[in-house]
């Protein structure tokens, strides 16, 4: 039946949102992932800007992996309070 495995995500570690608003002119992308670090710990890699341009980047350093997702989680639901949208691989969600 089932050659492979596959582990479903429960918490997300990619994350790509945008904010389209056509009469405010705004045309903005936000993504998010974490990534390990060397040191054992992980990193939230944070970009953002307006779509077609270089945007800018932020990385956050935290202890383990479950912080760094926890923080990813929070700054998706504010993003998302404030108009933003997931995108998939079809489209926006």
């Amino acid at each position: 039946m089932l050659d492979q495995l596959v582990q479903l995500e429960v918490f997300p570690t990619d994350l790509d949102l945008r904010r389209i608003d056509p009469a405010c002119n705004m045309r903005r992308f936000y993504r998010m992932s974490v990534q390990p670090d060397l040191f054992g710990g992980a990193c939230l890699v944070r970009e953002w800007g307006r779509i077609g341009l270089r945007g800018q980047m932020m990385i956050e350093q935290y202890d383990d992996e479950g912080k760094a997702v926890t923080a990813l989680m929070k700054l998706s639901a504010t993003k998302t309070r404030r108009g933003y949208r997931a995108v998939t691989a079809q489209g926006t969600v």
